[in-house]
């Protein structure tokens, strides 16, 4: 039941109130994972636990991050409230990797693998089925208890991205797998189960499903551990997945519906912009290969980098984490990270292809099932970022501990352990402070809330706006009401200092224009400018509209329809 609180619930969560479309997912993820993990280590062994190292090096890197967190307010101008935000999550990923390599050694590892698993089915399951509705019968999303899809034809589960979707449902077939496997579930059910997850898959058209359909195959062919049972089911998944492309893609002419799988695999940048974007990240490491442009700034630095022939969406990351490190934390850092983090990976392989001379079936073939759950995300990082959100980032990081646990301790460790429990446990203090962490994100996230979506009687918005500022974490999203709102944004730009380090967009990058221009700073207005003009933007056509109508020797201008007269980069609005 704590497994699925923690794994299950968040990615079912359809109701959610603005400015997030996740937020009450991911403080779900929190919470829960808090709830279960204060279980776990609550049984974690004292003594003779031994820290391989693997776990050292995964811990090690996710320590480098926090402290570059940290640093980037004192370097970079990011914000307090965001770099609190991202040092939760990293301490929280660090907590779910120790509390489960604990259990693995206290002789918890099979049984928390198998709870998680099972959370894991709830979850495929019950977003296979949000998935086929959205499609099939999209009436009935509601958008509280089904989320509607934003995309025409194509399932995305209550996570509200066909991406997210795709990488629960390959989670869920692996632990689907490993459930056959040891006998916990029967081969009729196993199918049962495993083609609605993948009509699902089919229905969410990710590209990046299907590459992890291809994975489940070469998992099934190389692990020769595995019974003849279930690697036929892995070897046919890739099979299954294309006839029922095929039937899907059928029934949608026969009925005149939209399928979003054929016009994903038509478009003209099968890569959805992002060779674009990655081309502009490696301009930017170029330039900034030594300290990087800053923890959390990538999104700041890039908006306000020249790039004429740039994406035109406004994108807050490289969908790829070995750009994301090297273009925010400099090559030097990047590099020591990224090497902990193949250290670990290494060591969790090589982990997994071991087996104890006594080992039973669930515990030769729990490591490599959760060796291939990480792998998969891993994948999946290249060209997305789902370790950005907790629902992804708690799960990989617990199968990770899990991976680099080692072998359990003998049972006269365990008696010893039971006998001997110290009051407090630092792993359970930290796992409680999850649970009250996750409490107060909510009771903090309402701050904000008030100002997108005011109830019966509310205050007036510039009273919610300045309640919402003294929010603890999510106090940009007030920021970017007030400058948004603002008939004069020069009267409110302290608040730029927030809104402008988390999403530039082009709502805040013409009321930073104005802004600018207002306080007399003509040359860093016009630079911003310039910069919206890039992403052309329809939102932006009327704010450009004066400069189309603009003689050619007309004498003034608009700011907005003029170069500056200095050079200038993002670091010159730090």
């Amino acid at each position: 039941m704590a497994a699925c609180l923690a794994v299950a619930a968040p990615t079912l969560i359809a109701f959610n109130l603005p400015p997030s479309a996740t937020f009450f997912n991911q403080a779900a993820a929190l919470a829960g994972w808090g709830i279960w993990l204060v279980l776990l280590s609550n049984v974690s062994p004292r003594r003779s636990r031994r820290i391989g190292s693997g776990l050292c090096a995964l811990l090690a890197a996710l320590a480098v991050l926090l402290l570059a967190a940290l640093a980037s307010p004192l370097w970079n101008g990011l914000t307090w409230p965001l770099v609190l935000s991202s040092v939760g999550l990293i301490a929280a990923a660090g907590l779910a990797a120790s509390v489960a390599s604990a259990a693995r050694h206290a002789g918890l590892g099979v049984a928390s693998f198998r709870a998680f698993c099972v959370a894991l089915l709830v979850a495929g399951a019950g977003s296979a089925l949000i998935g086929i509705v959205q499609v099939f019968v999209p009436a009935w999303a509601d958008g509280n208890w089904i989320a509607r899809s934003a995309i025409e034809g194509r399932a995305v589960g209550n996570l509200r991205q066909p991406n997210h979707l795709s990488s629960l449902l390959l989670w869920s077939m692996i632990a689907l797998a490993w459930l056959g496997e040891i006998g916990l579930l029967r081969r009729a059910v196993s199918a049962g189960l495993m083609l609605p997850m993948l009509l699902a898959l089919v229905l969410g058209a990710s590209r990046t499903g299907m590459l992890g359909v291809a994975m489940l195959a070469v998992w099934g062919v190389l692990d020769a551990r595995l019974s003849r049972s279930t690697r036929v089911m892995l070897w046919l998944v890739p099979l299954l997945y294309v006839v029922l492309w095929i039937g899907v893609a059928s029934w949608a002419h026969e009925q005149q519906h939209v399928f979003g799988g054929e016009t994903q695999l038509t478009k003209a940048d099968i890569s959805s912009s992002r060779f674009g974007i990655w081309s502009n990240t490696f301009a930017l490491i170029a330039a900034h290969p030594w300290l990087g442009v800053g923890f959390g700034e990538f999104n700041f630095a890039w908006s306000l980098t020249p790039f004429p022939g740039r994406p035109v969406a406004f994108f807050d990351h490289t969908h790829n984490l070995p750009l994301q490190l090297a273009v925010e934390l400099g090559l030097p850092l990047a590099s020591l990270v990224l090497a902990l983090l193949a250290w670990a990976l290494w060591r969790a392989l090589s982990g997994a292809l071991q087996t104890e001379p006594d080992a039973d079936k669930e515990q030769a073939s729990m490591p490599r099932a959760a060796f291939v759950m990480v792998l998969m995300i891993c994948v999946h990082s290249l060209l997305e970022y789902p370790l950005w959100y907790a629902y992804f980032l708690l799960p990989a990081a617990f199968a990770f501990g899990l991976c680099l646990g080692g072998p359990a301790m003998g049972d006269s460790l365990v008696a010893q352990h039971k006998t001997d429990r110290p009051a407090t446990r630092p792993l359970l203090i930290a796992s409680m402070l999850l649970v009250f962490g996750g409490a107060v994100s909510v009771l903090d996230y309402l701050r904000v809330v008030t100002i997108f979506a005011p109830p019966a009687n509310a205050a007036p918005l510039a009273q919610r706006i300045a309640d919402g500022q003294q929010s603890w974490f999510f106090s940009h999203h007030a920021d970017y009401a007030a400058v948004t709102t603002a008939e004069h944004p020069s009267q409110v730009m302290p608040a730029f200092a927030g809104a402008t380090h988390y999403l530039l967009d082009a709502r805040l990058m013409m009321a930073w224009a104005k802004a600018l221009d207002e306080a007399g700073d003509s040359d860093r207005a016009r630079y911003v400018a310039q910069r919206l003009k890039e992403f052309r933007n329809e939102q932006a056509d009327e704010f450009f509209a004066p400069c189309k109508a603009l003689p050619k020797d007309a004498k003034a201008a608009p700011f907005q329809c003029l170069e500056p007269t200095k050079p200038l980069s993002y670091e010159d609005f730090r």
